[in-house]
Formats: structure tokens, C-alpha cells, sequence
């Protein structure tokens, strides 16, 4: 009886991908050259790391990195959201197990979603020095009379 009982409460979220995935996951920042300030903007409190770094994050929450490093140009890389496999087979498992609050859940906490790319790997490129301006030509001595 008591199975029976567990199975009855577990079944509805068996496939929520909220409960299998959780709604937040780790975003690993990178950069060539390391120790790179890397700022997330998008979450609920803008974030800033030291690459490498991990940062956690919800996964419905809209984020763009910027990494920047005196003498270097600054990177920015949006983010996108996609629907790996195990999260759609949560998503799937709701229409399965019949758990439309479960689909629901999923749908606002986007926990059926993964940031791209995760890793985050950067190389940044050096600032291109100043143009020199070139030398004004030699004039040769004139002569004195």
C-alpha cells in the first residue's frame, strides 16, 4: 500500500524537468588570457568573475557575458537557451504522466532549457597600438654663404 501510495505521489513529476534538472546550472567562463573580468548581465543581480570562473544562473534568465582585460578588446557573447535532450524528455515525460501543472512549471522556470555555449570560452585580441605618424622627411643642410 505504501508503494502504491509513493508511486502516486512521484508519478506526476517523474518527467518535470524542474525536479530532475532544477532551475538553475553553473555557466563556465574562460578566457586566453585568464584572470579577464567576465560581467553577466541578465540575472537577478548583475554578476562579475575573474576567468576562469563558474557562475550559477537561472536557467530561464536572459544573459549576455562581457569579458574585458586592460590592453585587450572587450568580448561580448550573448547567450542563447536551448532544449537539450534530457530536457526535452522532462518536457515530454509531462505529456506522458499527464503532468500539465508539471509543463507548466517548466515552461516558466525554463528548466527544460540549457544556456549556449556553456563553457564560455574566450580569446581576447590585443588593442592594436596607435599608428605612429610617420617621420616628416630630412631636409638637407643649407648651405651658409
Amino acid at each position: 500500500m505504501r508503494f502504491v501510495l509513493a508511486v502516486a505521489i512521484a508519478a506526476p513529476c517523474v518527467g518535470c524537468a524542474s525536479v530532475t534538472r532544477g532551475t538553475t546550472e553553473n555557466i563556465s567562463i574562460s578566457s586566453t588570457p585568464a584572470g579577464a573580468t567576465a560581467e553577466l548581465s541578465g540575472l537577478d543581480n548583475p554578476t562579475t568573475c575573474v576567468t576562469p570562473c563558474v557562475v550559477v544562473a537561472k536557467r530561464s534568465a536572459d544573459i549576455t557575458v562581457t569579458v574585458t582585460k586592460e590592453g585587450y578588446e572587450p568580448q561580448v557573447i550573448p547567450l542563447t537557451k536551448e532544449i537539450p535532450g534530457a530536457g526535452a524528455a522532462g518536457f515530454a515525460g509531462n505529456l506522458l504522466v499527464g503532468g500539465l501543472v508539471g509543463m507548466g512549471v517548466d515552461a516558466a522556470t525554463g528548466a527544460a532549457q540549457d544556456h549556449k555555449p556553456n563553457p564560455v570560452i574566450v580569446t581576447l585580441q590585443p588593442v592594436a597600438p596607435p599608428a605612429r605618424r610617420p617621420k616628416p622627411p630630412r631636409r638637407a643642410p643649407t648651405p651658409q654663404s
